[in-house]
């Protein structure tokens, strides 16, 4: 049986953590993930991470839970996961030429002892000048609705950066492997270690 648990449903966060080859399950939790009012950015997925990891506690003891969560931060402004493609048409329509930096929180709750750890990784895109038309054809082609930001930096939405800035693209994917491995390493699980 695994002792690593991922709290999440995502697919994509799924496939990153297939890459260090370790046995782990996955769960996607339940739980509510609206802003408080006067809520950080760094903050929001700092509580979120754990709160997703915290809510699969109980089912998985003695196991190391991985939570995550991302929202990209701009013009002062928390932005998650678009609701329709009409918010994803705003969202990469006011990103088009500019900036936004992406957040992403990452917990690991030890359920044998009750420790946890929470940090948060940034990742930095730069968006070329887009048309009207492209940015409806991209979302129409991709579908990008459970992605923070409106895209998939992994798929098709590569087409949409002038540059990417940052320690560790998988960040902006979802989960940031390097922190992760130290995080595991931390607890006593170490991914090149013996099987």
């Amino acid at each position: 049986m695994p002792r690593l648990v991922l709290a999440s449903g995502s697919r994509s966060r799924r496939q990153l953590l297939d890459r260090l080859e370790l046995p782990y399950a996955w769960q996607s939790p339940d739980i509510d993930e609206t802003p408080r009012p006067g809520e950080s950015p760094s903050a929001l997925v700092h509580r979120l991470a754990l709160g997703k990891a915290q809510q699969l506690a109980d089912q998985w003891p003695d196991h190391l839970i991985i939570g995550s969560d991302q929202v990209a931060q701009f013009d002062g402004e928390a932005l998650g996961k678009p609701a329709d493609t009409t918010a994803a048409r705003q969202q990469l329509a006011r990103f088009s030429g500019n900036r936004v930096r992406f957040l992403t929180g990452l917990a690991l709750l030890d359920t044998r002892s009750g420790r946890h750890r929470v940090c948060h990784e940034t990742y930095d895109v730069v968006f070329r000048t887009l048309t009207d038309n492209e940015i409806a054809h991209y979302i129409e082609r991709e579908q990008p609705l459970e992605c923070a930001g409106s895209f998939r930096m992994e798929g098709l939405g590569i087409t949409l950066f002038e540059r990417l800035e940052g320690d560790d693209p998988n960040t902006l994917i979802g989960l940031p492997l390097i922190r992760l491995c130290a995080l595991l390493r931390e607890a006593g699980l170490d991914p090149l270690g013996e099987t």
